[in-house]
């Protein structure tokens, strides 16, 4: 059990590999060279450069710039560490299977990893032995059904479908109705991801809520949006955009492995508090990890 949770630290830091040099060779330099309060602006550079947020990287260094006496490296790591977990620990809320169905609804633009992470959570589950159903509810793209249906055999589950250009409504209405006969305990559903700035994409995922909630009442019970962290503050603006149109209940931030701006999540977390449920640092299943505040924090400083 210790070196599997060594192992999953371990592909944790190595995921978060860039975010953390760009914000630490950053920390290093406060103790070299220039003086400390020009060591300190760059530091504020480099979380906003990572994406941490200009509030949320002011915020922090102020408190750094308040509470650091003397040359100790260490101790300025430490008041790092415990500034950015003050605002993690705040959305460290793992999604928890409450009914039977549970339906999660997955939400997000095109690109961001959503049929992947739909594909990943369905494998997990399956392997702690639950029944999962799978519905291609983005039936604008055909390769988007094809690639659910490519999860759904290396998973194990059924996968509910129409063809290209179908309803979506009608595919999630067939999926609740199947649910129910097979007593499937979890179901996901896909949903479309093009132009996430448009309305009536929008309306058609209001749509497919409503669909879920006739069929079951009190569905969807997750409404979880999947962001790419390699896009930065356009990972922000879309949380916003989805959060105001069908009130997102859990985020999964993928793609953290690729990229130097994995502080997003810091801006993410403050601003909207809404729960990071899980986070993707890499492309094997097991790197889609539940979000845990304090390894995350471990892994970046």
């Amino acid at each position: 059990m210790f070196k599997k949770l060594k192992a999953g630290f371990e592909s944790l830091k190595a995921g978060l590999a860039r975010t953390h040099n760009a914000i630490m060779g950053n920390v290093e330099a406060v103790f070299t060279g220039e003086s400390r309060e020009d060591q300190l602006e760059k530091l504020e550079e480099a979380l906003i450069l990572s994406d941490v947020g200009v509030k949320a990287a002011t915020d922090i260094v102020d408190g750094l710039r308040t509470r650091l006496i003397g040359n100790d490296p260490e101790k300025l790591k430490s008041y790092l560490k415990d500034s950015i977990y003050s605002i993690l620990r705040e959305v460290e809320q793992p999604l928890e299977i409450t009914n039977t169905p549970f339906v999660i609804m997955v939400l997000g633009v095109n690109g961001v990893g959503k049929t992947t992470t739909i594909g990943k959570l369905a494998s997990k589950y399956a392997s702690e032995g639950k029944s999962v159903l799978l519905a291609a509810g983005d039936t604008f793209r055909a390769a988007a059904i094809e690639q659910l249906e490519g999860w759904g055999q290396r998973a194990g589950c059924p996968v509910m479908r129409q063809t290209q250009g179908g309803d979506p409504g009608a595919v999630i209405f067939d999926a609740m109705r199947a649910a129910e006969a097979r007593r499937s305990e979890i179901v996901i559903l896909d949903t479309a991801g093009r132009l996430h700035t448009k309305v009536n994409l929008m309306e058609e995922l209001k749509k497919v809520q409503r669909v879920a909630a006739r069929e079951l009442p009190g569905s969807p019970h997750e409404k979880l949006l999947v962001l790419d962290a390699s896009t930065g503050q356009n990972a922000l603006n879309q949380a916003r955009l989805f959060n105001e149109a069908v009130g997102v209940t859990g985020i999964a931030l993928t793609k953290l492995d690729g990229t130097a701006k994995g502080g997003i999540i810091i801006a993410i977390a403050r601003e909207l508090k809404i729960p990071i449920r899980f986070i993707g640092v890499g492309e094997t299943i097991d790197d889609l990890k539940v979000f845990e505040a304090r390894d995350f924090v471990d892994a970046l400083i």
